[in-house]
């Protein structure tokens, strides 16, 4: 009788530990301290963000959704992001392709959130963190706006462009 009292101990302490864990891994769970408050006056989300790794981010918005692409400033890996804007909060899913990439290790894809704010010298500014689906790790992204740059998302396309190049060549 202990024998059997013992392992239903052990199988609840199991459970409970799956449930733990499956609960901390979940990015959103990460990110819920991430208060929405007022947008800085004149500042809108439409606009070309740097970051020395990720590159040029290029967001555009439309009703309270934004969308966004990216090619990283090695040129290994283009993304985009989508998501809805909540004040000066933006929470977004991302996917990210890694050019030339075949299989399932070519795409990434996760959640995240930026914060726009004004940092030094009033630059506007995107705090942001994001994480890979199924990982319990967050990294961060943090962009600062170029001004006077209109953002372009299709100028960034990935290496597997729609309709192949026109050539002169007559070879057959």
């Amino acid at each position: 009788m202990r024998a059997r009292a013992w392992s239903w101990v052990c199988l609840l302490t199991m459970v409970l530990s799956v449930v733990v864990v499956a609960c901390e891994s979940t990015p959103e769970a990460k990110f819920v301290n991430v208060h929405p408050g007022q947008m800085p006056e004149g500042q809108a989300w439409p606009g070309v963000y740097y970051n020395p790794v990720y590159g040029h981010l290029h967001m555009v918005e439309q009703d309270g959704n934004v969308s966004g692409r990216w090619k990283r400033t090695d040129g290994s890996h283009w993304g985009e992001l989508s998501g809805t804007v909540t004040g000066n909060v933006l929470h977004f899913t991302w996917r990210e392709h890694k050019v030339s990439g075949i299989g399932p290790s070519a795409e990434s894809h996760g959640s995240g959130v930026f914060v726009y704010k004004l940092g030094e010298g009033d630059i506007p500014e995107l705090e942001g963190q994001y994480a890979i689906e199924g990982s319990a790790s967050i990294g961060d992204w943090h962009c600062v706006k170029q001004l006077n740059t209109k953002p372009d998302p299709s100028s960034i396309n990935g290496d597997n462009p729609g309709e192949p190049p026109a050539t002169q060549d007559k070879w057959k």
